[in-house]
């Protein structure tokens, strides 16, 4: 019998218990698997750690506390999740299937709650069967453990748990680990999707706190939440700009040069993201090049994970302005200071992606693989990869595994809808897009897939309806225009057909638009204009052998 009681250990006790019983007979037996997974071992079973040496290592991991800013997202929880069910599975399917009885399921912390129904959906009912075991006396309050809940990014605890410490916290009683408590708990809040809760400690805060230093912190994330906020309509940029430039009067005055350069550098590198959602991206370089120099000049051999962030964000703005070769150095440099952190690698391989480097692009992204717990974005860059170089079942593999990862990972239910689609696949398709739909209803790429899917069915009202919703949602969506243009030929409107490709060419020339225009201007009696579309179509695919063909035929 495992508890899943959150209050007996906090986050993962159904999982410590779990790994409790499975690893040492997996370190007698297949040391190299438990090696495989030593980042989810260590994290969700924190007694294992003096038996299972830490494999895969960043530059956090020896730094003191205060220099490790970069905190885990959310999200982070459902690649341990997987990589917990990844070990357990093949572990039993080396051993024996296993029964388990859990207690007080209904009182799991978030992380076991997921870790659970990635069990469920995971590993073979055949291998592990979980049932629903009695509820058992609780043990009190959940862990007040905000160092592992800070650290691990178990946000659901720490807001939990901080929000109760904090009620029955006075600030007199101890100011500085009130002011710690509140940052750490309105992040997490934040983290978790609950901006206006985290909002409401900030007030809390400013009504409480003169010291400078916080309220410099609490004026920065305010302004983050008005940038990042999850929904979108609640992004309000210009008000967040009135609270970073709050954060930067009070740091740029802090009298200590180190103090002043970290936290000033800090605050400047948030303003660059306030910049680039006003759609000033040249003023968002300029004060990353200022926090860059800040750190350059009075932080020698300290804070390397903040110039690693700072140099990535760079890469990030030297992108989006064009500059690729510089933003590929910036990214090398920080791969290079903590190349035991996976998530730029991913952003470098985009980028190498974009380029056409699709070799060392494949390198950064099965570098993720290696270094992560499973990572779904890995697999789902990978796929594109794989689908560019004509590999299409290597990326339909890649695009179930990112979806078995993570059941919500939209974009994947848009790729492989569209793959399964032009396979003649309209019933799978149909069915990624309807779930594709039900995480993102605005997305057009899906809609424009449901247009194919119900022209294939010959469903002809609906594929109208859909193609149009997709050209109302993204009007440059080539894809739509060309979906459309078939479904107008289908019907015999050479006139519609004619004008959708024509939309289409304005946005994309391509030599299979160029050849479907051909088709219907040969269908409507314009020979001579099939045969302009026919020849321009050979120069862009001069091997192609059907346009050799129809040209002999106009």
């Amino acid at each position: 019998m495992l508890n899943a009681d959150r209050r007996i250990g906090g986050p993962y006790t159904f999982a410590a218990g779990l790994l409790g019983r499975l690893v040492p007979a997996a370190r007698e037996r297949h040391p190299e698997l438990v090696a495989a997974h030593d980042i989810e071992i260590r994290t969700a079973a924190p007694k294992l750690r003096d038996v299972v040496p830490a494999r895969r290592r960043s530059l956090a991991d020896d730094l003191p506390r205060a220099q490790r800013i970069l905190i885990p997202a959310a999200r982070r929880s459902l690649r341990i999740a997987n990589g917990v069910a990844e070990f357990v599975r093949d572990h039993l399917d080396r051993t024996r299937p296993l029964t388990v009885a859990v207690a007080n399921l209904d009182a799991a912390d978030h992380t076991d709650a997921e870790l659970l129904a990635v069990l469920r959906r995971r590993v073979d009912p055949a291998l592990l069967r979980i049932e629903e075991g009695p509820r058992a006396p609780s043990a009190g309050a959940l862990p007040a453990d905000f160092d592992r809940y800070r650290d691990e990014g178990f946000h659901h605890a720490m807001a939990e748990s901080g929000l109760e410490a904090l009620r029955g916290m006075a600030y007199d009683a101890g100011p500085e680990r009130w002011r710690q408590l509140v940052q750490r708990v309105a992040a997490s809040l934040e983290a978790i999707e609950r901006e206006d809760e985290a909002r409401e400690l900030y007030d809390r805060a400013r009504r409480e706190s003169t010291d400078p230093k916080h309220r410099a912190t609490i004026a920065y994330a305010t302004a983050m939440i008005l940038v990042r906020h999850h929904d979108p309509a609640r992004r309000d940029p210009e008000q967040a700009l009135a609270w970073i430039n709050e954060a930067i009067t009070i740091t740029s005055l802090l009298p200590d040069r180190r103090e002043r350069a970290f936290h000033l550098g800090f605050d400047l590198n948030g303003k660059a993201l306030v910049e680039v959602r006003r759609g000033r991206p040249a003023a968002a370089m300029e004060l990353v090049q200022q926090a860059i120099d800040l750190a350059k000049a009075d932080l020698p051999g300290e804070h390397p994970i903040h110039k690693l962030v700072l140099h990535a964000n760079r890469g990030q703005l030297l992108a989006m302005t064009g500059h690729a070769e510089e933003a590929l150095a910036d990214y090398t440099r920080a791969v290079e200071a903590d190349p035991g952190y996976p998530d730029y690698y991913l952003d470098r391989g985009n980028l190498l992606h974009k380029l056409g480097r699709d070799e060392e692009a494949l390198a950064d992204y099965e570098a993720v693989m290696r270094l992560s717990p499973p990572f779904p974005e890995a697999y789902y860059n990978r796929s594109e990869l794989r689908y560019a170089a004509g590999d299409v079942a290597g990326a339909r593999a890649d695009l179930d595994h990112t979806l078995e990862l993570d059941p919500e990972f939209a974009r994947a239910y848009v790729n492989r809808s569209g793959l399964s689609a032009a396979a003649g696949a309209y019933a799978e398709a149909r069915q990624d897009v309807e779930r594709g739909l039900r995480l993102a209803p605005g997305d057009p790429h899906l809609m424009c897939v449901l247009g194919q899917v119900e022209l294939a069915e010959r469903r002809h009202e609906e594929a109208r309806a859909a193609f149009d919703r997709a050209l109302e949602l993204d009007p440059d969506l080539v894809a739509a225009w060309a979906g459309r243009a078939e479904l107008a030929f289908d019907l015999g409107d050479h006139g519609a057909a004619l004008a959708d490709l024509t939309s289409a060419l304005k946005r994309e020339e391509s030599a299979e638009l160029l050849f479907n225009r051909a088709v219907v201007h040969r269908a409507a009696g314009r020979p001579d204009n099939a045969r302009d579309d026919l020849l321009r179509a050979a120069v862009l695919a001069p091997g192609d052998s059907d346009i050799g063909q129809a040209l002999t035929e106009v």
